[in-house]
């Protein structure tokens, strides 16, 4: 039986810079720190994949000593994790159900590294997590992540919604099961979750890395071979129905109609030419000279930064990472009223209903008729709410807390909550997100803002 795990440190050029290990914590005994078993379904560039991977560059490595198993082979952030001299393992499970081979490898591995905490990421790794616990040396505890909605079910693939419902069954299991949103955990309240374990940690920006840019604005320009001047509406998200591409492609129609200079930049996952309902949806709207498809990039925050207005079109979501990114590149956002969306933006942005493409546009062409001075105040005050209660180094915080908590509790055989993340009762219902202003003052306090 053999399992595979990439040397830590090779092929990232800047994973030195961005880890915060030094020499003191490499030479220090784990038997020092707490050992995490971060077990997730593989590392491809998603929401939940780059919040993992966010926590892990930023953690503090005198405390806490991370591991991770990707249930799968593939995944372009392995090597990254790897970088942050960060052991990354896998068991090489296929799509679909898992095999009683594949079961047995991770259970072997789990014991192996006899970790001390195991934290699941999304449904299929959280179940992988919870069974694995009942096989690991001692007494160990399990955390379950949960970053999406899981409205509508009949979205999902059959096995990914069987496995939320399955999680609903046994959710009284795990030690905390994590939100990265307060709409996301009441509606996994309505399917059975219990809220006395459920807890909100928001996800976290690195406002050292996604900044204001005026390089970017004129390089962006340069490569797409557009004026200088140009405007740019972008929408960055992998191709998935939820993501409602075609939403915001009939609304840029619309709009071009007033403003017909408006270019459009979408970036992610099989977006590019060579996606054949993407591209079709594009030409049969007659909009193919304004569209720039730009597929995945290693560059976001130069990317994001560009932008004049970002957009999420959705139908579906928790808690989006771009808009997230684009809040703290100073960039005001127009969102679908989904997830905490409403919540993230406040009063930096504009929140419009979903699947409706003329609110989308009317929402876009009241930014640009602000003018570029008052879209620049828009996005002073995103990028000072992230700041305030959604930066990475806080919301690391919670998560460090929160671990060496649920350390303490085991051992003291107590059930009690010392952190600063936030318990889902605390909040109003998830459908009364006009109370942004007020609620605001429940995340991000457990650390100081980054510069």
């Amino acid at each position: 039986m053999t399992f595979t795990s990439g040397a830590p440190g090779l092929n990232h050029s800047n994973g030195k810079s961005q880890s915060r290990i030094n020499s003191d914590c490499l030479s220090q005994s784990s038997a020092n720190r707490i050992k995490t078993l971060h077990v997730i379904n593989d590392l491809s560039i998603g929401g939940a994949e780059m919040m993992l991977y966010k926590l892990l560059s930023a953690i503090n490595r005198t405390r806490f000593d991370p591991v991770v198993i990707s249930l799968m082979n593939r995944g372009e952030l392995r090597s990254r994790i790897e970088a942050l001299d960060i052991p990354v393992y896998t068991v090489g499970m296929k799509p679909g159900v898992p095999t009683p081979v594949s079961i047995w490898r991770l259970i072997r591995l789990v014991r192996r590294l006899a970790p001390d905490l195991i934290q699941g990421w999304l449904p299929h790794a959280n179940l992988a997590a919870q069974l694995t616990s009942m096989f690991a040396p001692g007494q160990v505890s399990v955390l379950w992540k949960i970053s999406h909605t899981p409205y509508p079910l009949d979205t999902e693939k059959p096995v990914t919604a069987t496995a939320i419902k399955l999680c609903a069954q046994l959710s009284n299991l795990p030690a905390k099961i994590l939100n990265n949103s307060r709409t996301s955990a009441a509606q996994h309240k309505a399917i059975g979750y219990p809220s006395d374990k459920t807890l909100v940690i928001p996800n976290g920006f690195d406002t050292n890395l996604f900044i204001p840019s005026t390089e970017a604005h004129r390089s962006l320009r340069a490569e797409l071979g557009v004026a200088e001047g140009s405007l740019l509406i972008g929408l960055i998200g992998r191709f998935h129905p939820m993501k409602d591409h075609a939403n915001f492609l009939r609304a840029a129609r619309l709009l071009l109609r007033v403003y017909p200079g408006v270019q459009f930049v979408l970036s992610g996952k099989d977006i590019n030419w060579k996606n054949s309902a993407l591209c079709k949806l594009i030409y049969d709207l007659a909009i193919v000279e304004r569209v720039h498809l730009l597929d995945e990039r290693d560059d976001m925050p130069r990317l994001t930064a560009a932008l004049d207005i970002a957009a999420s079109s959705s139908y579906s979501e928790g808690f989006p990472n771009a808009i997230g990114e684009a809040m703290a590149c100073g960039v005001p956002c127009v969102v679908t009223d989904v997830g905490d969306s409403a919540w993230m933006v406040g009063e930096s942005g504009r929140v419009v209903p979903v699947r409706n493409s003329e609110a989308l546009a009317d929402a876009w062409r009241g930014l640009i008729e602000l003018g570029p001075e008052s879209r620049a105040a828009l996005g002073r005050a995103a990028r000072a709410r992230v700041l305030e209660h959604f930066s990475l180094r806080s919301v690391v915080a919670q998560y460090e807390t929160l671990y060496e908590n649920v350390m303490a509790q085991k051992a003291s055989g107590r059930a009690e909550q010392n952190g600063h993340y936030h318990r889902l009762d605390r909040f109003a219902p998830a459908n009364d997100r006009r109370q942004e202003a007020s609620s605001t003052a429940d995340v991000g306090r457990s650390a100081p803002s980054e510069p």
